[in-house]
């Protein structure tokens, strides 16, 4: 499969059809189920239809948008007319009347949904192993789990069935998947990308984001979705501005916040952050340690978000608990432990931290750099993971450096840093608050530098033959 860019300018200047490349998508999507299970359900009738539609625009000389015929994957917790939303439960769902404000905005620009994609139960974990529908599988080894919650998105995309994966971010759902995949993942800002026909989770730190094997392939999609949405309460009218497309490095300032990277980690996670630290410094990077224990999340967040979720859940779960799985069961029954006293808490400290990344960005440190997770490798059905010999719950290590920035608000991207492993370790890059351009301005410049990077999994299904043509033809 080629990048989502390449695809965009060859189909807008009638070099590619549409249809062809939608196909094998499409094909590629089928021929992946039973070992990968990323999908819910894969909609040949309505990408089909819709890459007609856009090589009928080309051939008309219309202009189908900056995704012509981009194949898209959607996780299946986010509204699309026609198709039920199943949110990865067991209740029974009915077909949607209408799209999500993102949905139609990838539309407006071309894109193309070929599916939606498995996730972990109502988005409420971080491997994606699903008691309703199976576990997704790690086009890396289809042993391990693909993170979660967007697991789906993730395996999509790294097993190269489509360039762009749509998922959502709560606690690291975009990141964790991106992460354990291989792949690079964009967490927004909070209020940046709209939640208008997105099941909740946690409203107050919900985002939408791209995941995607190329950071100008993340910008793409980030452009095609940013901004503001009157039908969001939390989405915010700020400017987009334009993504950098080169940042020069050597006048960067890289901060390393020394309380996040103590969290537990991997041997092989710390050496590889390290490795990028060093060959981000060998190219003029300025690397500092900040310390700041002003950014040690308050305990308190691990329950204020209960209220929220009870919000969501309770009178459902109260009536049928058994509909929902043993997992996200017990996560809802720990979310009625959350008071009052742990949302104060935990709003001092998110208004806290934000002013401290603020502070820290006005003294001159461009990004803040961590691990995006502590180890990259979650076997399926077990709930313990390896820490070099160590048996630690598997979320200790999978959202430790990704939660306290969904806390923060600030975006981030998770970015697989080069010949670090199968898949390569991934580090987060974190930027200023509503400053996603500049943050991919500089993974772009990260990325050409060779510092941050994507392989192809063993288990690859984007090497079906793509038909080209000579001159625009209709669909």
């Amino acid at each position: 499969m080629l990048a989502a860019s390449q695809i965009a300018s060859r189909i807008r200047t009638g070099r590619l059809l549409a249809v062809d490349i939608v196909a094998e998508a499409l094909a590629a999507a089928q021929a992946s189920q039973d070992s990968l299970n990323a999908f819910t359900l894969i909609d040949t009738e309505g990408a089909m239809a819709r890459a007609r539609g856009i090589d009928m625009l080309v051939a008309s000389g219309k202009d189908p948008g900056s995704l012509a015929g981009v194949p898209i994957v959607l996780k299946d917790l986010i509204n699309q007319a026609g198709l039920p939303n199943t949110k990865g439960g067991s209740f029974p769902v009915e077909a949607e009347e209408s799209s999500a404000t993102v949905v139609r905005r990838l539309g407006a620009q071309g894109g193309v949904i070929i599916g939606r994609t498995l996730l972990h139960e109502f988005a409420f974990g971080f491997t994606s192993e699903n008691h309703w529908f199976g576990p997704v599988r790690n086009p890396w080894n289809l042993g391990h789990s693909a993170g979660g919650s967007s697991g789906g998105s993730g395996a999509a995309v790294a097993a190269g069935i489509a360039p762009i994966g749509i998922g959502t971010d709560t606690g690291g759902s975009v990141r964790v998947p991106a992460a354990l995949c291989g792949v690079f993942g964009l967490k927004v800002t909070h209020g940046r990308i709209s939640l208008s026909g997105v099941y909740p989770l946690v409203p107050s730190l919900d985002t939408v984001g791209p995941i995607a094997t190329n950071v100008a392939d993340l910008a793409l999609a980030y452009e095609a979705m940013a901004g503001d949405d009157p039908k969001d309460p939390w989405s915010q009218p700020v400017i987009v501005s334009p993504v950098e497309r080169s940042v020069d490095l050597s006048k960067l300032r890289f901060g390393v916040v020394k309380q996040w990277n103590e969290q537990p980690q991997t041997g092989a996670v710390t050496v590889a952050v390290q490795k990028f630290l060093e060959h981000a410094d060998s190219l003029g990077v300025d690397i500092v340690v900040v310390d700041e224990p002003a950014l040690v999340v308050d305990e308190s967040a691990a329950w204020a978000d209960g209220p929220e979720v009870m919000a969501v859940h309770g009178e459902r779960f109260d009536q049928n608990k058994d509909a929902y799985g043993p997992e996200t069961r017990a996560r809802i029954e720990d979310s009625k432990r959350g008071t009052v006293d742990d949302v104060l808490a935990a709003m001092r400290w998110r208004s806290q931290a934000r002013a401290v990344v603020s502070r820290l960005t006005e003294s001159g440190i461009d990004v803040l750099i961590a691990p995006t997770v502590g180890g990259m490798h979650k076997v399926i059905g077990q709930d313990d993971m390896d820490l070099d010999g160590e048996q630690v719950f598997h979320r200790t290590l999978l959202s430790a450096f990704t939660a306290p920035i969904n806390q923060i608000g600030a975006p981030s991207i998770a970015a697989p840093i080069t010949g670090t492993g199968t898949p390569p370790v991934s580090v987060q890059l974190i930027g200023a608050r509503w400053n996603e351009s500049t943050l991919l301005g500089i993974a772009m410049s990260l990325e050409a530098a060779g510092i941050i990077s994507t392989q192809r999994p063993p288990n690859f299904f984007g090497e079906i033959p793509t038909r080209r043509i000579d001159a625009p033809h209709g669909a």
